[in-house]
């Protein structure tokens, strides 16, 4: 994940978040491996950014350039409903309100993503200084991000998924085959499991759930795929 600022002073490069959930998971099993989660911090690189933070005081420097964008594309179209639609857009960056921000409907929106305005990329505006990994939970939360965990002996690992990613896809993004040969999935969330002494344990107290493919993953859950290829 690659995230872009403006007007915040943190510094620039792979920063690994702090993620507690991921550390008392971490303390339990004691594992020969850990895989936190990592982002890129770029500053004014929003082209190419997956999120962008940026103070109050800053914000009408990264909506120029929509306004410039849309006011070319007002001047340049023939389309009736798309010139609406770039009136709509300009009216919100006028008010200093970047386009994640605003409502469209989905037909707005499909076109919308075709002109890639900057500011449709999730985009935090902040009120005043914060240190890089407030910065970085503000970004996940604008992205709808969460994580799910995998949790053993040999690894403890982070996962970030968008909320409400199907546990077959989940089980996908950690190895093709675990989507392909999915059967079903053993849930237990990070905050119930903190309460016993081990996995076996919460196992007896009921806490570890079997799951079906549509079952929608929750921020802390750990996972464990039963499959078959």
């Amino acid at each position: 994940m690659k995230i872009s600022f403006l007007g915040i002073d943190v510094t620039e490069g792979k920063v690994k978040y702090r993620d507690d959930k991921l550390n008392s998971l971490v303390e339990k099993f004691l594992p020969q491996k850990i895989s936190p989660f990592f982002v890129e911090v770029v500053k004014e690189d929003f082209q190419h950014a997956d999120c962008i933070v940026v103070t109050k005081e800053k914000v009408l420097d990264l909506l120029i350039i929509d306004i410039d964008k849309m006011e070319t594309r007002l001047q340049n179209s023939k389309d009736e409903p798309e010139k609406q639609l770039v009136q709509k857009c300009l009216q919100n960056l006028e008010m200093e309100i970047p386009l994640c921000d605003a409502a469209f409907s989905p037909q707005e929106m499909l076109l919308l993503r075709g002109l890639a305005p900057l500011s449709l990329k999730p985009t935090v505006v902040t009120e005043g200084p914060m240190d890089v990994n407030d910065f970085i939970k503000k970004a996940l939360e604008k992205s709808n991000m969460i994580f799910f965990y995998t949790a053993g002996k040999k690894e403890v690992k982070a996962w970030p998924v968008v909320k409400d990613l199907p546990v077959v896809e989940c089980a996908g993004k950690i190895h093709s085959d675990l989507e392909r040969g999915f059967i079903k999935a053993e849930i237990v969330n990070t905050a119930d499991f903190l309460t016993v002494h081990n996995m076996q344990e919460a196992k007896i107290k009921g806490l570890v759930k079997l799951v079906d493919r549509d079952y929608l993953v929750q921020d802390g859950d750990i996972l464990d795929i039963r499959f078959n290829v």
